[in-house]
């Protein structure tokens, strides 16, 4: 159990109970795997009190605010938005000065991060209604059925430049060093792959010349 996680009822009952049997503390604190300090002071309330109802307030406090929870919600609500527009928001909503390094840091308090968002194709509803209708009659399909399907997909290589170098570690005066720039073509050499698998097992890896499409 976590430090400063609340006990549970149940585990008040227990403790008590083996103190009522004339149990150790410490084969108490082993059995339900909670420390000796935990087993003594549950015992002793329970001494004070006669009770193993739990008092007010125990437990570890909230991390978050009322603020900090509606920052978070509203980053939730507006996940493109950046920093300084969250921050300009803030000082609105909020009525307060606040700096852009002050809601970065109540933002990763919030447990949220800033990331690369990932690239998707986009759907409209035509295109999602369509592969609906599509997937719907494979829904009843038995395990023994799905079993006789041969999954394959093709993909696209590109060789030697590609798409290396997105990201990079440098200094700032290291931004014109030959060995910091994304390397980059027109047409990169590129190799076109395509595998499948079924439920037996994987099949093999095929390098395939020109593009792929369903007669070949």
């Amino acid at each position: 159990m976590g430090r400063g996680s609340p006990i549970p009822p149940m585990l008040w009952r227990k403790i008590v109970e083996q103190y009522q049997k004339g149990v150790s503390q410490r084969k108490i604190a082993k059995s339900l795997k909670l420390s000796s300090s935990t087993v003594h002071n549950i015992i002793q309330r329970f001494r004070e009190s006669g009770t193993i109802s739990v008092r007010k307030g125990q437990g570890r406090k909230t991390i978050l605010d009322a603020r900090d929870l509606q920052l978070r919600r509203h980053c939730i609500t507006y996940r493109n938005a950046t920093v300084m527009e969250i921050t300009t928001w803030a000082q609105e909503y909020f009525q307060k000065t606040l700096s852009v390094n002050t809601i970065h840091r109540a933002i990763r308090r919030c447990r949220l991060k800033l990331y690369r968002s990932k690239k998707k194709p986009y759907l409209n509803m035509i295109q999602k209604r369509r592969r609906f209708l599509w997937a719907k009659p494979y829904l009843k399909w038995t395990v023994a059925k799905w079993k006789t399907v041969l999954w394959s997909d093709e993909s696209k290589f590109e060789v030697l430049f590609g798409k290396l170098g997105r990201h990079v570690i440098r200094t700032k005066e290291d931004k014109d060093n030959p060995s910091c720039y994304q390397r980059s073509v027109q047409k990169p050499a590129s190799l076109m792959v395509w595998g499948c698998m079924s439920a037996c097992g994987m099949g093999s890896l095929h390098i395939w010349k020109g593009t792929i499409n369903a007669e070949s």
